[in-house]
Formats: C-alpha cells, sequence, structure tokens
C-alpha cells in the first residue's frame, strides 16, 4: 500500500451507502452516509481525495455501483462477505464501524477479494439466469396442469399432456359434469403461461448466441461428450474466466462439488455439500452428470465404478467432478475435447 492514497471502506445497502475515508497510517479523514443512487455518488466523488482505492462487499447492489465508480478509482475491489465476516468480527456491529473496518483492512492488504466479471459477462449471465427462471416456472405450471387433473380423477397421457395438439384434444372431449369449467378456464391459462415461458427461453437463448466469442466458446465447450448447450452456456458466463482457477480442485470446489473439511487436533472429518459455491453451476452440472454417461464410455465406467459401492448420488458427483476437469481443460486450451481413452485403444 502506497502512502499517497485515500483508503474508502463502502458499506453498500439498498438505499444509502455508508462510506469511510482513512490514510496510510490509519488517520480518519472522512465519513458519512451517502443516498445509493448516481445523483448521490456524483456529489461524493466531488468531496473524495484523491487518489483514491476503495473496496466493498459483494452484494446484490455491487454491480452498477463497482461499474460507475471504477474509473474514478485508482483501485477498486469487492471483498468476500462471509470471509470478511471472519476476520473483522466484532461485538458491536452497525454500518459506520463495518465502513471503518472495510478501510482498515484495505489499508492493511488483508481485503479477502472477490473476482468482479466484465460488465458485458454480468449482463449476459443475468441473461441466462432469468431463462433458468423461466424453466422453473414452466416446470410448475406443467405439474400444475397434472395436479387439476389428477384431483378430479381425470386419466391423461403423461408424456404428451404438454404437446399442443392431444392438450387440445384433451381439454375439448372433458364431460362437463366431471370437470368444471372453472377447472377448465386454469388449465388453458396453465397452456399459455407454459407457451409464453418457451418462447421467452427460446429468445433469450438466440440473444446470447448473438456473440460470437461466446458462441465460439460454447461451440468447443460442447465437443465434450455429456455437455449440452445450457450446460456450456452457464459454464461460459459463471466461470468468466477459467485462468482464475488455478487448479481442478478449486474449480470443483468453486462449483459446489465437494464437502466441507473440517480438520482439528490431526482428525479429519467431511462434512455435507458445502453451501459456499455458485449455486447455478451446481444444479447445472449435477443434471448434466446424470445424462452424461449415456454419451461417453469413460463417463459410463466411471458412473458404474462408484454405482458398485452402493451409492448413487456419490456416482453422480463422481461423474460431475469428472466433467468439471474436461470443461476446464478444454477453456483454458482452446481446443476441442479429444478423449486419449479412445485415442490410445
Amino acid at each position: 500500500m502506497q502512502s499517497g492514497y485515500t483508503y474508502v471502506g463502502l458499506d453498500v445497502h439498498k438505499k444509502t451507502i455508508t462510506w469511510c475515508a482513512k490514510k496510510i497510517d490509519g488517520t480518519r479523514v472522512g465519513h458519512g452516509t451517502i443516498a445509493a443512487n448516481r445523483a448521490g455518488l456524483s456529489q461524493w466523488l466531488e468531496q473524495l481525495p484523491r487518489p483514491w482505492i476503495g473496496v466493498m462487499e459483494a452484494t446484490l447492489f455491487t454491480g452498477w455501483i463497482y461499474d460507475y465508480l471504477k474509473p474514478h478509482a485508482e483501485e477498486l475491489k469487492v471483498a468476500h462477505p462471509l470471509m470478511m465476516r471472519a476476520i473483522a468480527a466484532s461485538k458491536k456491529k452497525n454500518d459506520k464501524i463495518d465502513a471503518q473496518k472495510l478501510a482498515d483492512a484495505l489499508r492493511a492488504d488483508l481485503v479477502p477479494e472477490c473476482y468482479m466479471a466484465p460488465e458485458q459477462v454480468r449482463e449476459m449471465r443475468r441473461m441466462l439466469r432469468f431463462r433458468n427462471l423461466l424453466v422453473r416456472q414452466s416446470t410448475r405450471m406443467k405439474n400444475k396442469c397434472g395436479g387439476l387433473l389428477m384431483e378430479l380423477g381425470v386419466e391423461y397421457n403423461k408424456k404428451r399432456l404438454h404437446q399442443k395438439q392431444y392438450f387440445s384434444e384433451l381439454v375439448g372431449g372433458f364431460d362437463p359434469e366431471i370437470v368444471p369449467t372453472s377447472v377448465i378456464s386454469l388449465l388453458g391459462m396453465s397452456r399459455n403461461h407454459v407457451e409464453l415461458f418457451r418462447v421467452g427461453q427460446k429468445h433469450l437463448i438466440k440473444q446470447l448466441n448473438n456473440d460470437p466469442r461466446l458462441k465460439e466458446r460454447v461451440a468447443r465447450l460442447q465437443t465434450i461428450p455429456g455437455v449440452g448447450e445450457i450446460t456450456a452456456l452457464t459454464w461460459a458466463l459463471e466461470i468468466a474466466d477459467p485462468a482464475r482457477f488455478p487448479s481442478i480442485a478449486r474449480a470443483v470446489s468453486y462449483c459446489g462439488l465437494t464437502s466441507a473439511q473440517i480438520e482439528s487436533a490431526g482428525k479429519m472429518q467431511r462434512a455435507p455439500l458445502s453451501k459456499q459455491r455458485n449455486k447455478h453451476l451446481q444444479t447445472m452440472l449435477i443434471e448434466a452428470a446424470k445424462l452424461a454417461p449415456r454419451h461417453s464410455e469413460q463417463l459410463r465406467a466411471l458412473h458404474e465404478r462408484e454405482l458398485k459401492r452402493g451409492n448413487r448420488n456419490r456416482a453422480t458427483l463422481t461423474v460431475a467432478r469428472k466433467m468439471v476437469a474436461h470443461l476446464l481443460a478444454v477453456d483454458k486450451s482452446g481446443k476441442d475435447f479429444e478423449d486419449k481413452t479412445v485415442k490410445e485403444a
């Protein structure tokens, strides 16, 4: 850290930002609370001593504040909330103290920094996560359709229920004495929502594919057996820069595929899967790992070996970890996947 800089801690909230500015020796040169909007930040920047280095914790509101302040700072960092809590734990806690602790951690170069993806990547990531939301809502509506029919004891073909023609024929042939008009209306509403969600999903994926660099990267990742378009898109946008993972173990941990480790007095035990993970990647990789053995001899053999030990969940996690290794290798190398086991055979 350099003596000529002002070190600023920002405690970010939905409507306000509490800040504290200190010199390298710990002398406080300013503090206060400002409105969490662009006008408030502009006025605050005018009175802030330059040059300055800032830090804020990662929150839902951090992204736009980071993008707005970044051009005006010599350096701007985003701190990991859980790690900061462990470093700066205290009996008394409020916004003013939090801002001071952030500034002190920055002065001492003790900030547990988070990776901040480029703005364009975060924009596309937001679109993909919204697409996943539409998928979940569509599934809920489909389940609701089946539930309404089961409540009334109506027989139907589960596999064909959500096909447009079959659904129309089914609803059109209902006996009014068995199926009330209110249920027919609810079924129609559910069907319309499912169709709306389907169109929305396709539109968002089409928009993401308009980016040539992302499209090329996704196509390369899809050369891995068992990796489809959505899995590849999720990996590319959630990981952003694969170079930030120095090892496969780090990537596997980030994806939430390892258990928490507890070690004390020479004794070590494994806890359930850690909650400190990227939940979007974890969900997508586990779902992909359930289907991947159908497309790869290597993954099928790996799955069968773990399955013999009597735990299907363990087998799925092992396949998912192997997929992370393949994804990271292909992404870092910039080359298509090559199955060495097939080549050697």
